[in-house]
């Protein structure tokens, strides 16, 4: 009672303490614990819900044969008959919209002022029927790729049209085949 009165008359609200066995606002602690238990529960069931996506996605890419490659670059035995649908760069043009295999001899590797890398396969690239380039995010996948040039190389991945020209975008060290 004191209590009230002075916050009456001074003004000031102060937040009344009514304890759990006063009988008032009954089950009020109680409450407020199942709502903080049902937040928890909803963060719990986010989090597995979240993992277990995850944990999809791993298994898909595992079954997919998506793991990283221990060796860049490294060539591939051509008697597993891998190097069989490949299209030499200048007949890519027409595979736009496919999934592919383009072939050819890298004469370069030119890597761009914005870290995106080119791999160049004729003297003059503005007259090039085929690009291909690995763009800076993932340039840290790859190992040397100045130790392409003067090799010739197998690129798979899907064929697209950049400003006219065919184009495979490097995703993955595994995109690329050395050919011995």
């Amino acid at each position: 009672m004191r209590k009230r009165r002075f916050q009456q008359e001074s003004g000031r609200r102060l937040r009344p303490h009514y304890p759990a066995s006063s009988g008032i606002l009954p089950g009020l602690e109680l409450n407020c614990f199942a709502d903080g238990l049902e937040m928890r529960r909803k963060k719990i069931w986010v989090a597995v819900v979240v993992l277990a996506v995850f944990c999809l996605g791993v298994l898909v890419g595992h079954h997919a044969g998506r793991s990283p490659s221990a060796i860049p670059f490294a060539p591939h035995s051509a008697a597993t008959g891998e190097s069989a649908g490949c299209v030499d760069f200048h007949d890519a043009g027409p595979h736009a919209g496919q999934s592919g295999c383009v072939t050819g001899r890298v004469l370069r590797a030119y890597t761009s002022q914005g870290g995106n890398t080119f791999l160049d396969f004729c003297q003059d690239y503005h007259a090039c029927p085929f690009t291909s380039v690995i763009f800076s995010s993932d340039k840290s996948k790859f190992g040397d790729l100045q130790s392409l040039a003067g090799r010739q190389i197998e690129i798979r991945g899907p064929i697209t049209t950049y400003q006219g020209r065919a184009e495979i975008i490097i995703h993955d060290p595994e995109q690329i085949r050395a050919v011995p």
